[in-house]
């Protein structure tokens, strides 16, 4: 952080864009470039943080009208505590790090007897990967769809949703494939879930771009699970969708600009899948790949946008993700867009380390995700993971 700082300083930046990892959520670096007087290209450190806590986040829902999923009233402190709750809500339970992230700290308990060794588990993983070892309860969801709501919001009060993103297509809580719009989701219940992000937007009272997570239940109740005070990595999906480039309205709000768009304005075009390219072999429970791109052919095209920053001689680090590229496609239907993304797979060559490519491609093939039938659970059912 001190480094990126005195870049800035030295090279008479104005401000910071933080992408969508490692610092786009930190709330000790967002304070410290405004200390620095530097603008930090997002919300506020204190929003962050209030955000951050994910109990206290659903805390400040409740308390606003926004659907929350039944659970703990905050953060549980003992087994003692953890059993109480389960008793009232009735398993299945999970048990999640407050200040988790990335499907880290997350454990589904099936019944009393697994409780006290899922909470002691739970405690540790978040204590080693957020340094914050509190947690929570909710109540498990079965067969959910995950379906997060884009929205901006400037420094005046004024906000606006850009629809939604269906984000069920998970392997252990990672995202692997995104879409917009979800198919499970019709003109009203995208109407009802833009005004519940939006509530909870100014309960929060937020600024700039973020995305409001819910889950949405096989009879179509939603409701919030997380807020993410950054830009997404599936937020190309959204631009496609609406013409918005979410990033340049990241930065202009920023600048202190009011939003150019009313509601009414943002219009839907078409259907738009993201693929998440991976350095990790399916065949091998996903293990990790690193190592030198030999030989790399990336696909293009009408309707085709990649992002990524590998080349041919480029060298995977054993550290950091294993995202190595983004693969998105835009047509005018969820069929043509299938076939776009599958076009798209077959003429992308990255040669030299072991990737998912293959393994995107059998998603896309399978009848029941061409048809819209599926959950969170798609694919350790569909492949038995």
């Amino acid at each position: 952080m001190k480094n990126i700082l005195e870049a800035a300083v030295l090279t008479g930046a104005d401000s910071i864009h933080p992408g969508f990892g490692f610092l786009s959520e930190n709330a000790k670096f967002a304070k410290m470039c405004e200390e620095s007087n530097i603008k930090f290209i997002g919300p506020s450190y204190s929003i962050i943080d209030l955000m951050g806590n994910k109990s206290n986040a659903k805390d400040l829902m409740k308390s606003n009208g926004v659907p929350v999923i039944p659970g703990s009233n905050g953060s549980i402190k003992s087994v003692k505590e953890a059993m109480d709750v389960a008793s009232k809500i009735g398993f299945p339970i999970m048990i999640k790090a407050a200040s988790g992230g990335g499907g880290k700290g997350i454990r589904l308990v099936k019944s009393m007897a697994e409780l006290d060794e899922a909470y002691n588990i739970v405690k540790q993983e978040a204590k080693v990967s957020f340094n914050d070892d509190e947690v929570y309860i909710e109540k498990f969801i079965e067969e959910p769809h995950h379906v997060e709501i884009q929205i901006l919001a400037d420094e005046y009060g004024n906000s606006v949703h850009l629809g939604e993103r269906d984000c069920s297509i998970q392997r252990r809580n990672q995202k692997v494939l995104e879409e917009s719009p979800s198919p499970i989701i019709d003109d009203k219940l995208r109407e009802e879930m833009g005004k519940a992000a939006l509530k909870a937007v100014k309960a929060a009272k937020y600024s700039n771009a973020g995305t409001i997570e819910f889950l949405v239940d096989k009879y179509g109740k939603f409701y919030f699970m997380e807020m993410n005070t950054r830009i997404q990595v599936e937020h190309p999906v959204t631009e496609w969708n609406t013409g918005i480039d979410i990033v340049k309205e990241q930065i202009r709000i920023a600048s202190g600009e009011k939003l150019k768009y009313k509601q009414k304005d943002i219009v839907f075009k078409g259907h738009s899948i993201e693929c998440r390219i991976n350095a990790e072999n399916p065949d091998k429970n996903f293990r990790p790949c690193p190592g030198e791109i030999v030989d790399l052919n990336l696909p293009g095209g009408n309707g085709v946008r990649i992002d990524t920053a590998v080349y041919t001689g480029y060298k995977i680090p054993s550290v950091y993700d294993s995202m190595i590229a983004k693969i998105i496609v835009h047509s005018d239907t969820r069929l043509d867009a299938i076939a776009k993304m599958k076009r798209a797979l077959e003429e992308c060559v990255i040669d030299g380390i072991d990737t998912n490519i293959d393994f995107l491609y059998k998603i896309l093939e399978n009848k029941k995700f061409v048809k819209g039938d599926f959950d969170t659970s798609f694919i350790s059912k569909e492949f038995k993971m």
